[in-house]
């Protein structure tokens, strides 16, 4: 079988950033970049099923994003990926447009079973799967915090707001990972060297025969001030009486 697993290319949170001049950005000067935590779940999760349930599975990895991200794409090889492809893509992407490639290459890899983050830390957009799902007329199991092999298909344990809920759903399915799937591993030294020796596939958006249709402008960024004035008081009746007085800022 076959296990597609979309690893998007996002800043990494654990920086301070800057909005571009046209506050319509964010500033990429000095910008480091990461494999989408929720995708990297994702592509433990199917080492696992290659690991455990279906060892004749071949796991691949697929990005949308400038040449650059042919590093991110490694990080998934030095997982334990199987193969890599990058289709290169230098313009902003919305999670219409992205589900339209990735079905694209579905198309041509038939893979049994797509595993993806359920979203991504830039945009918290949680759209991707659920359009692929639409487009292509599959199953689709989001928030999975426990997936299982059945007879006929997968039973997937999904994270909602009123507790776990225990879906079947047959294959092929688009399935996307929750925080609680699982804890991806640590790539070794040498699985990071071997990484940097695997040839990553390339295509564009012209080759797989899709013409880029954006459904979202952005129209404005702006940063928020995270600081903090911290009182103590002494009493409960202190505490009702300062938030009282606090002025509420919409």
């Amino acid at each position: 079988m076959k296990i597609l697993v979309p690893c998007k290319r996002v800043p990494d949170p654990d920086q301070k950033l800057r909005l571009n001049a046209e506050t319509v950005g964010i500033d990429p000067a000095a910008l480091t970049y990461i494999l989408n935590p929720f995708d990297a779940i994702a592509v433990e999760e199917a080492l696992r099923i290659r690991e455990t349930a279906h060892p004749d599975a071949e796991v691949i990895a697929v990005s949308i994003a400038p040449a650059e991200g042919e590093a991110d794409l490694r990080t998934a090889l030095a997982m334990g990926a199987d193969r890599a492809l990058l289709i290169e893509h230098n313009g902003p992407t919305d999670p219409w447009n992205v589900a339209r490639l990735l079905a694209a290459v579905i198309e041509h890899e038939q893979p049994t079973l797509v595993l993806m983050g359920k979203q991504a830390v830039d945009d918290d957009a949680n759209q991707t799967g659920q359009f692929l799902a639409a487009q292509l007329g599959w199953p689709q199991a989001t928030f999975a915090s426990q997936i299982e092999f059945i007879d006929d298909g997968l039973r997937v344990h999904r994270e909602t707001d009123l507790g776990i809920e225990v879906i079947r759903t047959t294959l092929p399915a688009i399935v996307t990972a929750d925080l609680r799937l699982n804890e991806p591993r640590y790539a070794s030294l040498p699985s990071i060297l071997r990484a940097k020796k695997k040839s990553i596939e390339q295509t564009t958006p012209a080759e797989l025969g899709v013409q880029l249709e954006p459904r979202v402008r952005l129209i404005g960024m702006e940063l928020i001030n995270s600081q903090r004035h911290c009182e103590k008081v002494e009493t409960a009746s202190n505490l009702l009486a300062k938030l009282r007085e606090t002025e509420v800022v919409e």
